[in-house]
């Protein structure tokens, strides 16, 4: 253990090696007022060291979180051991402006810190030791690895002309929602929805604008969802929808709010106007209903059941 110990009469000499080296240092006493400030705190901080000697810290930082960090160092006096925090656990001890170039986005310096005990000779800890890594560039990077993921993540699951759920991954929210719906018995209703003479629009108008129609569809369609609705595009001009918490009678409100608004629109491509409609079919989930593929093909005899009577219509399966 005592070669562990460093007497603070011996610290100083080292503060000449550390004046150079690129980590924050500050040794404070016992009633936390500082007695060591190295030239990168200095820097960092733009508090020369003659000015906070003597001081104690939470008045040269009040944004400081007083609890927190007596909670921390009270540990480090009281057991003799290190104590670290990790950028991770807490983004940093002092609030320092971020001036590095590689990550200048960053607005201020991700720390990694480590509290060390000083033990002086007869023993006792009267002094701690703080050191500050600065570890923007590792903080940066791992975020940015972080949202490069959840963004192909997102992508993965997502219809790339829609917007909406692709069908892979609205699907696997379907069977959740009908194991859901199994083990607790909260209302849910699957609607299916096409767009009406789909294939007209496109002998008629051109592709690209069969694209533009869908693409006003879907939009139209996520400005009427709730947070808790899950979307998807299933193929081609047909959609699915489920949704959370609702009965039959209140899925027809859902759809028909939805058609109204399809059957008002029209599209303007290439100097020609569009007008088209949607036809929906809706199951709501009963406990006759043995899987979710049955659950489907009920909402998809509702839609059916649409074309067969018209089109431009809502129609709930029982």
């Amino acid at each position: 253990m005592a070669q562990n110990h460093v007497d603070i009469k011996e610290f100083h000499w080292l503060m000449d090696m550390l004046q150079t080296i690129d980590v924050g240092l500050v040794v404070l006493d016992r009633n936390y007022h500082i007695q060591v400030w190295n030239s990168f705190m200095e820097n960092h901080s733009g508090k020369p060291p003659h000015l906070v000697k003597d001081k104690e810290l939470f008045s040269v930082f009040p944004d400081l979180s007083k609890d927190w960090f007596r909670h921390k160092s009270e540990t480090v006096f009281l057991l003799r051991n290190r104590a670290f925090m990790t950028w991770e656990q807490r983004p940093y001890l002092f609030k320092f402006k971020n001036y590095r170039p590689i990550t200048g986005t960053e607005a201020f310096m991700y720390q990694n810190i480590t509290i060390s005990p000083l033990v002086s000779a007869n023993g006792e800890v009267n002094h701690i030791c703080i050191i500050i890594y600065d570890v923007t560039d590792i903080a940066s990077n791992k975020k940015a690895l972080q949202n490069a993921n959840t963004e192909l993540e997102r992508l993965s699951r997502t219809d790339r002309l829609t917007q909406l759920n692709n069908r892979g991954f609205w699907e696997e929210c379907l069977i959740q929602e009908f194991n859901r719906y199994k083990r607790y018995k909260t209302e849910v209703s699957l609607v299916m929805f096409d767009i009406d003479h789909f294939k007209k629009v496109n002998d008629t108008y051109g592709h690209q604008a069969g694209d533009e129609v869908i693409k006003i569809v879907s939009h139209h369609l996520r400005e009427n969802l709730r947070k808790t609705d899950i979307a998807g595009r299933y193929g081609g001009e047909e959609f699915g929808v489920i949704l959370g918490n609702t009965n039959g009678e209140n899925a027809i409100v859902f759809c028909e709010r939805l058609r109204k608004t399809i059957e008002a629109l029209t599209v303007t491509h290439d100097g020609r106007d569009i007008k088209f409609t949607i036809s929906l079919g809706i199951c709501e989930l009963k406990p006759d209903i043995k899987t979710y593929k049955e659950w489907l093909e009920k909402s998809d005899q509702g839609l059916y059941q649409c074309k067969h009577n018209g089109r431009n219509q809502t129609a709930l399966i029982s």
